[in-house]
């Protein structure tokens, strides 16, 4: 993939959040008229693995808008979340270190084929970075065939998260 684009009630904590807490960097802006009146700034952030974008559009030309892409819909805020990749378990820990320095709560759960470490952006989204600790075999993609097929699929239990605490407390499932 290349990029995702979403839009931006606030583009200056928007920025702040996938420069300082990301560690993305703007690689580019292009702004252009629309259709519609008013204008739109594009902006580019290189994630090391594609881009991610959010469209600062021209607020006097907009109704209100949530910007959240699932609670924003009425649905659960991981339903639809940006899940970045994590290198190895260095970054996984380092990410985390980042986020809590800026002064975020994560969210971090290990799904036995991933770990993988949670917070919100500026905007209401969820942002996750996910290590994948499992390499798939013909008898996984056989049992993912099988569970996406299933009349009544086997629910598996949910996986606790433990929370890692802006003020530095933790909480363990």
């Amino acid at each position: 993939m290349h990029h995702v684009a979403i839009a931006t009630r606030d583009a200056d904590s928007t920025h702040r959040f996938y420069t300082e807490a990301m560690g993305f960097e703007l690689a580019k802006v292009e702004v252009a008229n629309t259709a519609t009146g008013g204008w739109a700034r594009h902006l580019f952030y290189d994630t090391g693995d594609g881009m991610i974008a959010f469209w600062d559009l021209d607020k006097a030309k907009l109704n209100e808008f949530d910007p959240a892409i699932s609670t924003g819909l009425g649905l659960p805020i991981w339903t639809n979340h940006l899940a970045f990749v994590a290198a190895d378990q260095g970054h996984l820990d380092h990410a985390k270190s980042r986020w809590i320095s800026f002064g975020l709560d994560v969210a971090e759960v290990d799904h036995e084929w991933s770990v993988s470490i949670y917070t919100t952006d500026p905007n209401g989204i969820m942002v996750e970075w996910c290590l994948t600790t499992h390499v798939f075999d013909a008898a996984d993609r056989a049992e993912a065939e099988m569970l996406r097929v299933a009349k009544a699929p086997p629910v598996q239990e949910a996986k606790g998260a433990t929370f890692f605490l802006a003020d530095g407390s933790i909480i363990t499932p």
